[in-house]
């Protein structure tokens, strides 16, 4: 296990609320029946799915008693030990009634956790209570104070088609420092109200060593379906295909999601990505690298299977594609559904979204001020030192260099408009080499930053490199090289052309 590193750290009071303008409010109940939300003048009710067969792998189902079952279970309970396990769940469903009854829900920032470039989400609840994560959109109903661990895994699809289920949202793998402290859990769902009164439709996986089983829902809200926890493990949210797809041309709440990446060689490239409401944004962020996202109002309605066009003002710009099928993605990796070549430099751009029908589905005016990158600057400590620079005795002497006659003449050189410093070279192929450099050849590429004829790099950094995976290390390299300037930068593209020629070639870096 790599060490954990912490990448942010921000904490707000649990009696802070979340953001209203993104997250539609629900209330929930423990009680299986029917919720106080309606829906078309019609109430949701969970519906449990019919399985043949008891094969207790494939369907679990979780209702409350009846009232007199539950006067009995009241007599059971008396006879338990204290310390019994069943005692404790049982007294801590009683508590998470309670909290649920007084419709109070706290709304929290979890420290996020970095771990072989996959982020996880950590936060202490400081007592009983409804706590909403503010990046995922996940509800923890819990007993008492507690730890919570969790972080999105990635979906077996094979598992879910054996079921007839298709994922409906992103899987969460859950841990926590009191197991049975948990009491429900509420997942963001992307559904509309429409979608809402097909019964069965949403359902609840849990996903353990032991294989999957299906949780009922205790209540469907407008942007939460509740269920509750037997133990903790992996959950995520499925449909039921049939239904999902016998349905399709009712829409799903989506997301427009913008993010900036910054000039290569040339100009900036504005990236967007259609998506379900349900997909954190964080889990977006975290795989664009440099890119920086625009915030910007995002709700929108797609239909899966729907083509749709991205349109921008001032016109010019190159889009590509130029339209695009809506897709359902759940990770683990988020690639754009369209790009933006920014030509020029505007300070702001209108951009459409439009469906087959060229019906306007989403129109906003994004500034992009405020958004350009700068090439670091060198700092005086960061130059190459002296001692690896090319002694004046080992120069071309005067006597034979090329003559003036013989030159190129300065009418037909490259203009220095053209010509392209290292730095912004590196910079240019930054994603291309991180995916592209293999293990041995980076371990090469340190030893000659390291060498004593260059020392790009000092040992503390070499230090540093140990202790990241492949990708981290790629990056590193050329983050700290490029900010020492230019000649760090070309002293590294001449130690890639001698230790691995094929993808200097491969990134015009010859």
């Amino acid at each position: 296990m790599s060490k954990l590193e912490e990448v942010e750290h921000r904490s707000e009071s649990p009696g802070s609320s979340c953001d209203e303008s993104k997250k539609r409010s629900g209330d929930f109940s423990d009680e299986p029946g029917p919720s106080d939300l309606k829906v078309a003048d019609r109430k949701n009710r969970a519906t449990p799915d019919t399985h043949g067969g008891s094969d207790p792998s494939t369907t679990k189902t979780d209702l409350d008693v009846s009232e007199g079952s539950r006067e009995e279970s009241e007599d059971e309970e008396d006879q338990l030990c204290p310390d019994d396990p069943q005692r404790l769940k049982q007294q801590h469903q009683l508590v998470c009634r309670e909290l649920l009854n007084t419709n109070e829900k706290s709304c929290f920032t979890p420290e996020q956790l970095l771990e072989s470039g996959k982020t996880s989400y950590r936060f202490r609840c400081p007592g009983p209570g409804v706590f909403q994560c503010a990046f995922t959109g996940l509800v923890f109903v819990v007993a008492q104070e507690v730890e919570l661990l969790y972080r999105t895994v990635q979906w077996d699809e094979s598992l879910l088609q054996s079921a007839g289920k298709v994922a409906a949202g992103m899987l969460f793998d859950i841990k926590c420092s009191e197991d049975a402290a948990v009491c429900q859990l509420h997942l963001p769902h992307c559904e509309t109200k429409d979608a809402l009164l097909f019964d069965g439709l949403l359902s609840v996986v849990h996903i353990t060593d032991d294989g999957m089983s299906i949780l009922e829902p205790l209540e469907i809200t407008d942007t939460h379906v509740a269920v509750k926890v037997p133990h903790l493990s992996a959950f995520g949210l499925i449909w039921d295909f049939i239904k999902r797809f016998l349905n399709i041309s009712v829409p799903i709440v989506g997301q427009v999601l913008l993010f900036l990446r910054p000039p290569r060689i040339g100009h900036p490239v504005l990236d967007v990505f259609l998506l379900q409401d349900n997909i954190p944004v964080n889990e977006v962020a975290t795989q664009q690298d440099d890119a920086v996202n625009i915030k910007i109002s995002s709700d929108c309605d797609l239909s899966f299977g729907q083509s749709y066009s991205v349109h921008c003002e001032p016109e010019g710009f190159k889009i590509q594609p130029e339209c695009a099928p809506f897709r359902f993605k759940h990770g683990p990796n988020f690639h754009p559904t369209f790009e933006v070549f920014l030509t020029t430099n505007p300070k702001e751009v209108t951009l459409t979204v439009r469906d087959q029908e060229q019906r306007e589905i989403w129109k906003r005016d994004v500034p992009l001020t405020g958004l350009r990158w700068e090439t670091p600057q060198r700092k005086p400590e960061d130059r190459v030192p002296a001692v690896i620079r090319v002694p004046a005795v080992d120069r071309v002497p005067a006597v034979i260099r090329v003559p003036a006659v013989d030159r190129v003449p300065a009418v037909i050189r490259v203009p220095a408009v053209d010509r392209v410093p290292a730095v912004e070279r590196l910079f240019s192929v930054r994603t291309e080499f991180v995916k592209g450099v293999s293990e041995a050849v980076l371990k090469q590429l340190l030893d000659e930053l390291l060498h004593p004829h260059h020392k790009i790099i000092n040992d503390e950094e070499m230090q540093n490199f140990g202790r990241k995976d492949r990708a981290d290390r790629a990056r590193d390299m050329i983050d700290i090289v490029r900010g020492k300037g230019n000649e760090a930068s070309s002293a590294l593209i001449a130690a890639l052309h001698k230790v691995d020629p094929v993808l200097s070639r491969q990134l015009n870096l010859n």
